[in-house]
């Protein structure tokens, strides 16, 4: 299960360290450079010099595509250009995860043009470095940043480069140099090396700077009790997310919102605390009544189901439906939530009036009531949602034929299954990560092996070999075994 606070809290604390791309008034690098999320918005508006500029830009979808030949030609046309215009390019595509073309035009920007960088410049820049290019190459445009630039904004770009990266050693080195240079004075650069220490789940070092804090007379804020929250959660302690939860209730100066309390949820449901998930859900309930954001509901929703409380998936359900327009993500959050209680009639009333909505088609919503039906044998009801896909031109994917062909295999159809297996092989994109299971592999090997097939063989342990799922030399002797019997 994954907790929330990989997908709400670190969202929270990311924006706060501005490397969220969330270019609100919370972040340190929008707040640094002076533009706002409406800031943006507003010189955005069409028909601006700046709107012309983005929609030249932006079509642009391959991020190996160079933007400059564009910058040039803008140049060279004699339009207007300014500093704070590119910076509001680089935020939105930051915005939109457009990383390698935000870092061109920043790149661009001193190459080509006389613009001078500030430091929340440049710790945009590394941030970008980082996630287009990878950390060593952020540590070295880091080396060579002159001192003067050196604030804290950029050793908090790097120190969160260092999170993701999970590289804690070299992050504590980086916080000594701020130490040294006197400029560790605030709770956002507390907050940085702590998010380290949790991405990395060193979560005992986070009592060091808490103690440290205190000293220096530095309260905690919202986004402090968030990562000791979210690690007393990935660590399934009870007792510490009791105390967290009581710190963060008594202090006047933490607004609470839905997702403190998703997150103690989540910690107490992987702690086997049921009952005290249960409280702090209802709490989240009445903090995000007015909320509209879509993954406020999902993640309740499956909360609940991880409870093992039907009544409360269905109640939240209907007020997600009644407060805002769901979408497809919604549908599958639902389905797979009910599912988990063996509710099929309930999931399969869903999926009837997510059918009737003509909403997008994704065969993800499908794949989950197929799966259902491969588990418990229904395989003539799976054939039948993958038929009605193809119908609305929805095709089925790898782990659509992943699952007939496990479906099949195990209600003794290896046939139909070996013809799934293969067409979910075709399908799969070389070098990815996700493998078929060894158990399908051998009993798809056994059917050739018992048909005597040794064509088929060939072109099926040739396209796990092309696929990259076994190894040439393991390929060789895969069909020796099956030649000889």
């Amino acid at each position: 299960m994954k907790l929330v606070r990989l997908r709400t809290t670190l969202y929270n604390i990311k924006a706060q360290l501005g490397l969220g791309n969330v270019l609100d008034s919370s972040s340190s690098y929008s707040t640094a450079t002076g533009t706002s999320t409406r800031e943006v918005t507003i010189s955005l508006r069409k028909g601006s010099s700046m709107y012309k500029l983005y929609r030249m830009l932006s079509p642009m979808g391959d991020p190996n595509d160079s933007m400059v030949p564009l910058l040039d030609q803008w140049v060279e046309e004699g339009r207007p250009l300014d500093m704070e215009q590119l910076r509001i390019i680089i935020k939105k595509f930051r915005l939109y995860k457009r990383f390698s073309h935000a870092l061109q035009i920043s790149m661009w920007m001193t190459k080509k043009s006389n613009f001078v960088l500030t430091p929340a410049d440049v710790a945009i820049r590394l941030d970008l470095i980082a996630k287009v290019q990878g950390i060593e190459q952020a540590a070295s445009y880091f080396n060579c940043v002159p001192e003067k630039l050196k604030l804290p904004s950029v050793y908090i770009a790097l120190l969160n480069a260092y999170a993701c990266a999970k590289s804690a050693e070299k992050a504590e080195i980086i916080m000594q140099q701020m130490r040294d240079r006197g400029l560790v004075k605030k709770t956002i650069d507390y907050n940085s090396m702590m998010n380290v220490y949790y991405q990395t789940g060193n979560y005992k070092k986070l009592d060091s700077l808490m103690h440290e804090m205190e000293e220096k007379g530095i309260d905690c804020d919202k986004y402090t009790f968030s990562i000791l929250l979210s690690a007393c959660a990935a660590a399934s302690d009870g007792e510490g997310i009791d105390k967290i939860v009581a710190m963060m209730e008594a202090d006047r100066g933490v607004v609470l919102d839905w997702t403190v309390y998703a997150t103690a949820a989540s910690g107490y449901v992987k702690a086997g605390l049921s009952d005290k998930a249960l409280a702090v859900l209802r709490k989240s309930e009445v903090l995000m009544m007015h909320n509209k954001f879509s993954r406020a509901y999902d993640f309740v929703i499956t909360q609940y189901a991880a409870c093992g409380n039907k009544d409360d998936v269905l109640r939240v359900w209907k007020r997600y439906k009644q407060n805002l327009k769901v979408y497809n993500r919604g549908y599958i959050c639902v389905i797979s939530s009910l599912l988990k209680f063996d509710g099929m009639e309930s999931a399969e009333k869903i999926f009837e009036e997510w059918e009737s909505r003509n909403l997008c088609h994704d065969i993800r919503i499908p794949n989950h009531l197929i799966d259902a039906y491969c588990r418990r044998g229904l395989l003539h009801k799976a054939e039948t949602l993958i038929y009605k896909a193809q119908l609305r031109g929805t095709e089925p994917n790898v782990r659509t034929w992943y699952l007939m062909a496990t479906g099949y295999l195990q209600n003794n159809q290896s046939e139909k299954g070996v013809e799934a297996m293969k067409k979910a092989l075709v399908l799969l994109e070389a070098g990815t990560r996700w493998k078929p299971s060894k158990e399908c592999l051998a009993a798809c090997l056994g059917y050739y092996k018992k048909e005597r097939d040794i064509e088929g063989a060939d072109y099926f342990i040739k396209l796990l070999t092309g696929k990259e799922i076994i190894s040439a030399d393991l390929q060789d002797r895969l069909l020796n075994n099956i030649r000889n019997g």
